[in-house]
């Protein structure tokens, strides 16, 4: 005879939730789970069950109690680089045009299934995330604007519906806002190509809004090639120079 199928408990049922929303980028590392009573609300279960599944999540590593401070998602989760080697390629020029190639590849992905899969929400804050980009540059801070442009690929990120694509550039966020600030600070050399970028951000915004995935793979990756390739002259314009200077 056949045995009858084992009743998930509803613990279970709650922690796959969960596990999701931290999956899915809706609990963020470092972010304050609500307070019991309110999350047994939201999902329409009791304290005791909710109580276990959180247990189960913090057995997991997923969360950190703090005794009267809360529950708050694990930031050891997002711990894929140690400082040694963040240092080593936050200091290295090769490193830095490597992470524009893995950009090519990581944002060029992100668009194309953001722009296949987003939806009206992520859409909008994808708009959101690039009209603050433009507030950011009146403050003419490099540090500032660099976050900002990295926000607004995260929310591309995000809008792709890929758990892998969303946590590999959250995991290298350090990294990667390192690397948007530095090319910020060498492209002031050339202010007249800012306008460009802003434009060929802004055909990336519009092909991923409109549900063009193809068109959106493509604006990213002009996108990212003309900032290497105005780099890369920069670069060697420098190196001349610094030759120059040692022949006088």
């Amino acid at each position: 005879m056949q045995q009858p199928l084992k009743q998930k408990k509803l613990s279970d049922i709650i922690l796959v939730q969960l596990e999701n929303m931290i999956l899915e980028g809706g609990l963020l590392p470092g972010e304050k789970l609500l307070p019991e009573r309110e999350l047994a609300k939201k999902f329409d279960v009791s304290r005791p069950s909710l109580r276990e599944a959180v247990q189960k999540l913090e057995a997991k590593g997923l969360v950190t109690r703090k005794q009267g401070g809360g529950t708050f998602v694990s930031k050891a989760i997002m711990k894929s680089f140690s400082d040694p080697l963040f240092d080593l390629m936050a200091e290295n020029n090769e490193s830095q045009f490597d992470l524009l190639e893995f950009r090519h590849g990581i944002e060029g992905m992100a668009s194309y299934y953001a722009a296949m899969r987003g939806t009206s929400a992520d859409f909008e804050n994808i708009q959101a995330k690039h009209d603050n980009i433009g507030n950011c540059q009146l403050e003419n801070d490099y540090s500032i604007e660099a976050n900002a442009v990295y926000e607004f690929y995260v929310a591309i990120c995000t809008a792709s519906h890929n758990a892998v694509i969303l946590h590999t550039a959250r995991s290298m966020s350090a990294l990667l806002v390192d690397n948007i600030e530095r090319n910020l600070t060498m492209l002031a050399k050339r202010p007249d190509i800012f306008s460009k970028i802003t434009d060929y951000r802004r055909n990336l915004l519009d092909a991923i809004t409109s549900g063009q995935p193809k068109k959106a793979w493509g604006a990213s990756h002009r996108h990212l090639a003309f900032i290497e390739e105005v780099l890369l002259k920069l670069t060697h314009e420098h190196s001349r120079m610094e030759r120059s200077m040692r022949r006088m």
